[in-house]
């Protein structure tokens, strides 16, 4: 199920980071090209890989440590890009943002890193 929903996030995330891509390029401004690949690659590409994953081994994803950990990943995946992007346009006063995004980031990953050593084997 986690696995799933976090496939549809992803190719709608995708779908965002791609539509921003053209917008930079048809604009010839390419400011927040920091926060685009970030989106792409943190909230789409890793987003998809962990959905497969959890479909490829149905009970690592059905947890409450897969629900945990794909929960905080959209959150993350979210906030660490739009964070860089409010810091790109507003000024290092937003810090914050993307430091608790890439934080919750890495504490999804974490938790991911301990569901694939704990499924793998299995």
């Amino acid at each position: 199920m986690i696995g799933s929903l976090m496939m549809c996030v992803s190719v709608v995330v995708l779908l965002f980071g791609m539509l921003g891509g053209i917008a930079m390029g048809i604009q010839q401004n390419f400011t927040l090209a920091p926060a685009h690949s970030h989106l792409n690659l943190v909230g789409g590409v890793l987003l998809f890989l962990f959905g497969l994953y959890y479909r490829l081994f149905p009970a690592a994803g059905s947890t409450v440590l897969a629900k945990l950990q794909g929960g905080l990943h959209i959150a993350g995946a979210i906030l660490f890009p739009t964070g860089v992007a409010i810091v790109l346009l507003k000024g290092p006063s937003f810090e914050v943002a993307p430091i608790v995004g890439s934080l919750t980031v890495v504490a999804a990953m974490t938790l991911f890193a301990i569901i694939v050593f704990r499924t793998s084997r299995a």
